[in-house]
C-alpha cells in the first residue's frame, strides 16, 4: 500500500508539495532495481496514470458540490447527503487504485529494496504518507502555483 500511495499520488493532476515519484529518483536508483523492475515499474504506473487523474478529478468535483450545497442559503439536506454518497464513492474508487497499484508495485521489489526504500523514504509508510497528503491538500498554494488549497467547509457557530 506504501508504494502505491508514493507512486500513485504523483501520477495526479496536481502533485503535492514535496512529493515525487521514487522510481525516477536517486532513492530507486540507489535500490539497485534490475532493468526488468524498472520496465515493470513504467508498465505499472503508465496503466494507472490516467485512471488515477480522472478519480482525483472526481474526487475533487465531489468535494466542490459538497461545499456548494453546505454555502447554499436554501440548505437541502437531501441533496446535501447525496452530494456526501458521491464523495464518498469517488474517495473509495481512488483509494482502490492506489492500493491495488502500490501492491503490484511492492511486489515488483525483493523485501532488501523495499525495507531499503522504507528506510529512506520513512513518510511514505501508508498512515504517515495520507495524512501527510491530506494535510498539505487542505493547506496554501500548490507547488506549481495553480490555486490555493481547498477552502475549508463552513462550520455550525457554537451554541449559547
Amino acid at each position: 500500500m506504501l508504494l502505491l500511495l508514493c507512486l500513485g499520488l504523483p501520477l495526479l493532476a496536481q502533485m503535492p508539495r514535496g512529493f515525487y515519484p521514487w522510481w525516477d529518483s536517486p532513492v530507486a536508483k540507489d535500490l539497485n532495481l534490475s532493468e526488468d523492475q524498472n520496465r515493470q515499474i513504467r508498465d505499472i504506473v503508465k496503466e494507472y496514470r490516467t485512471k488515477m487523474i480522472d478519480q482525483r478529478a472526481a474526487v475533487e468535483k465531489a468535494e466542490v458540490e459538497l461545499q456548494d450545497i453546505f454555502n447554499e442559503d436554501s440548505f437541502d439536506q437531501r441533496r446535501g447527503n447525496e452530494a456526501i454518497e458521491r464523495l464518498i464513492s469517488a474517495r473509495g474508487d481512488i483509494t482502490r487504485s492506489f492500493s491495488q497499484m502500490s501492491l503490484r508495485l511492492r511486489a515488483i521489489l525483493t523485501n532488501d529494496q523495499y525495507h531499503e526504500l522504507m528506510r529512506r523514504r520513512p513518510n511514505m509508510q501508508p498512515g504517515n504518507l495520507m495524512r501527510e497528503l491530506q494535510k498539505r491538500n487542505q493547506n496554501g498554494p500548490r507547488q506549481n502555483g495553480q490555486g490555493g488549497g481547498r477552502q475549508p467547509m463552513p462550520q455550525r457557530p457554537p451554541q449559547q
